[in-house]
């Protein structure tokens, strides 16, 4: 009886508040088939409320907006559950271990707020708590005392890195390309710094031999057990010299002369030089060439991992690793860095363009080129650097540049899209709107339409800088990996066993381009905390993996949408887009909309510190989009514009 009295009491009192589909907020509505257009009656008070108050604009601080009761006062997004007594703030898991990171803030006590959820499981995923003072301190893993000794180790030579990319050069002149006919500084000797040099044609031989090498290798399954029988440091050098000895094999299959001296005395250490040499050709490949070595380089930089620990070195003899030759490193040798402070390089290295040119401006952009090639060829030879040399280091500055236009262009087209279709404070169409509520539609996020435009926003410009910058990210990538003094453990992170490794050039280098990204918008929404060496993203190489992949999701959404208006030729395709949409913008605007919401909505993991809004979070949430849109109404229009997924050929 008293349920039932309960029961009609809510039906009475909302049925004065249909929501806006019309529907009444009852107990029989919730439980029918349409729940979904259901929204609870104070909801709609509270976003106006919200409305009024950031009237202001996404990109402007109000010092007398406070923080929302409850929420973390970093990220602002999240129930805080933990309450520093120094800074008198509150904050959540993942934002007060980024803010406490480091410094004076590192010994802070926090106390967790009573009533917030607690996580249980912090040890079983490899997240060690660094934010209850004395207590957790005492009961930290070694692991994680390890990778903070790491990080304090080398802060003096990261603070020069860093320092390096926040000033001169690195932040203003690197920025932006210099264009043609102006005069480009030192924007080529900076960049040319971490672009390496393409392979030569008897280098891609030796590439191939290494390739087939490590396909028929099983050193990961041998060496990432957890196993009997020999100890780690033998089965290390054991499958090292298997791998040396199956190259020498397939290399006497090649060259017959070459080979029999690689064989004269089975001599690994006299050798050593051939195969640093090889190793050298994978890592240089794959750094120009994302998308390729997929299987195999995981097994290479693990070996040559392996290899760097004083141990194994002493077993083998020699080292594996050699450093990375670069367009810099080639010219600095002979004394020819003049070429890249030449003001003809921006002529000879530029990528020449097809799209909406006649035939004859594509000539004649080409014809300058290979003038420019020739004379800068002649002009910087020298004894020992001929004229193939000096092109080849000009070839290689085109690639950074096709790379560039692959990788990063993406990000500055979706940008495009974003402020050419939606307003940044208010929605021009309430079903075009981009706010998000957690709970809703798979969302674990609630952001207005002008937090989320400023959410998503943020995000690309943030992915747009790491691209930017992915080659030198790449060359902290394997001095972390391939460093003597950070070890690595064997650790079961959720998916599988994985190796756990601090990497502090690239988490610093990460720090300074988030810096960089959070000048260019102005302010910042969400959480600050990156991921790295702990259950989410163990290592540098799963960091650069993530990263590279982002490509994978934007240009393909970048070419389906540049396709769609061409589909209104064909009087049926034009038909069922008005039929369905109402017009070919409408289409274009309801999938930018449901990307910008759903595609960064905090979805994607299980709780909030895997995901969320934290920054490696954000393109968690990218690739659950992706997953989901076959399910999408509009996913038959990708297909007709030729879209047949996001790990394809575009």
């Amino acid at each position: 009886m008293v349920g039932n009295a309960l029961s009609n009491n809510v039906t009475t009192e909302n049925d004065a508040k249909p929501t806006e589909s019309g529907a009444t907020f009852s107990l029989e509505n919730i439980l029918s088939d349409r729940h979904d257009t259901l929204e609870h009656p104070g909801l709609k008070q509270r976003e106006s409320d919200a409305a009024t108050t950031a009237a202001e604009g996404w990109d402007e601080e109000s010092a007398d907006r406070p923080t929302a009761e409850g929420l973390c006062v970093e990220c602002e997004d999240q129930p805080a559950q933990f309450s520093c007594k120094e800074c008198e703030d509150e904050y959540c898991e993942v934002c007060f271990a980024a803010q406490h990171r480091k410094g004076t803030r590192k010994k802070h006590t926090g106390t967790p707020i009573s009533g917030s959820p607690k996580r249980a499981d912090r040890a079983r995923n490899g997240v060690a708590s660094t934010t209850t003072g004395t207590a957790d301190g005492e009961s930290k893993t070694d692991e994680v005392g390890a990778d903070v000794e790491m990080e304090e180790d080398s802060d003096g030579e990261l603070d020069q890195i860093a320092a390096k990319s926040t000033t001169g050069p690195s932040t203003e002149q690197l920025g932006a390309q210099p264009v043609i006919g102006a005069a480009v500084g030192e924007w080529f000797v900076e960049r040319a710094k971490y672009i390496p040099l393409r392979l030569t044609l008897v280098e891609r031989k030796y590439l191939r031999l290494l390739d087939a090498a490590l396909q028929v290798s099983e050193y990961t399954d041998k060496i990432d057990t957890l196993g009997f029988g020999l100890s780690k440091s033998k089965r290390i050098v054991h499958q090292i010299r298997e791998l040396c000895a199956i190259l020498s094999g397939l290399m006497l299959s090649a060259d017959y002369k070459l080979g029999q001296e690689l064989f004269t005395d089975r001599d690994f250490q006299r050798n050593a030089e051939f195969y640093q040499q090889i190793f050298e050709f994978g890592r240089r490949h794959k750094i120009m060439n994302p998308d390729k070595m997929r299987t195999t380089y995981g097994k290479l930089i693990y070996l040559l991992q392996d290899s760097q620990s004083s141990e194994v070195k002493d077993m083998l003899n020699f080292s594996c690793v050699k450093p990375i030759k670069t367009v810099y490193s080639v010219l600095e040798r002979h004394g020819a860095l003049d070429l890249l402070r030449d003001d003809l390089i921006s002529v000879a290295t530029k990528e020449i363009y097809a799209d909406g040119r006649t035939r004859r401006d594509i000539q004649k952009d080409i014809k300058s080129k290979e003038r420019a090639i020739e004379t800068l060829s002649v002009r910087y030879q020298r004894e020992g650097l001929n004229q193939e040399q000096v092109r080849q280091c000009l070839y290689s500055i085109g690639d950074n540049h096709a790379f560039l236009r692959t990788n990063r262009d993406p990000c500055d087209r979706v940008i495009q899209y974003l402020k050419t279709y939606f307003h940044p404070t208010q929605a021009k169409e309430p079903k075009h709107s981009l706010a998000i509520r957690s709970g809703k539609g798979g969302a674990r996020l609630s952001h207005d339409h002008a937090k989320q435009y400023a959410f998503v926003l943020q995000s690309l410009t943030l992915w747009r800088e790491i691209l930017h910058d992915m080659f030198r990210l790449w060359s902290l990538t394997e001095q972390d990996l391939l460093s003597e003094s950070i070890p690595y453990r064997l650790r079961d992170t959720g998916q599988g066993l994985n190796r756990v490794q601090a990497a502090p050039k690239t988490l610093r280098m990460m720090h300074t381009i988030l810096q960089r990204a959070q000048q260019s918008v102005g302010s910042w929404v969400g959480s600050s905390a990156i991921h790295m060496g702990d259950h989410n993203v163990p290592n540098a190489l799963m960091f650069i993996d993530k990263y590279s992949q982002i490509y994978r999701i934007l240009l393909p959404i970048c070419n389906a949408l540049s396709q769609i208006p061409g589909l209104s030729d064909k009087p049926a395709l034009r038909s069922y887009i008005e039929d369905e949409f109402g017009s070919i913008e409408n289409c274009i605007r309801e999938i930018l909309s449901d990307f910008f919401r759903h595609g960064f909505d905090g979805s994607g993991a299980d709780n909030f510190f895997d995901a969320g809004s934290c920054i490696d979070g954000r393109l968690t949430s990218a690739w659950n989009w992706c997953a989901q849109l076959e399910k999408k109404r509009y996913f038959p229009v990708f297909l007709l514009t030729g879209f047949i997924g996001f790990d394809g050929e575009w």
